[in-house]
């Protein structure tokens, strides 16, 4: 089982899990933002449960740089690194998301929606700013 957004849990939502994880045997996987760690061996009995804890680091410039090209992709679009229009766009959605993989998803889910209205058939600053103003993730 996989719960997302586990930082949000009440001790009663922790106590049924350790419940069902005890009945059931079944993998168990808490995602969070940080401080979940700490919440968590607040709890003993559940926290002597886990196996393993691991803390996803924002993705390194080269790594956003191969995940997006793959989004150009699946766009049906090709990402072309002698284009400086692809590169401005590139260079704009690395720095509005950080190296975090939600919100690159979340930023080129966006995009789609205003190169349809807009008709382009490339990805630019604009779209890829367009596509930030949707989204509630601050200023950049």
């Amino acid at each position: 089982m996989i719960v997302d957004e586990a930082d949000r849990l009440s001790i009663q939502s922790f106590e049924q899990l350790r419940d069902f994880y005890d009945q059931y045997g079944f993998g168990l996987v808490l995602l969070g933002m940080p401080g979940l760690e700490k919440r968590l061996a607040r709890y003993p009995q559940l926290y002597s449960r886990v196996g393993f804890l691991h803390e996803f680091k924002p993705l390194s410039k080269e790594e956003t740089r191969f995940i997006f090209e793959k989004y150009w992709d699946a766009l049906g679009l090709r990402f072309d690194k002698e284009t400086f229009t692809d590169l401005e766009a590139l260079n704009a959605a690395i720095r509005i998301t950080q190296g975090n993989f939600r919100l690159m998803n979340r930023l080129f889910s966006q995009v789609s929606r205003p190169m349809e209205i807009n008709r382009a058939d490339r990805i630019t600053l604009e779209l890829i700013e367009a596509a930030r103003d949707c989204l509630v993730i601050g200023s950049n």
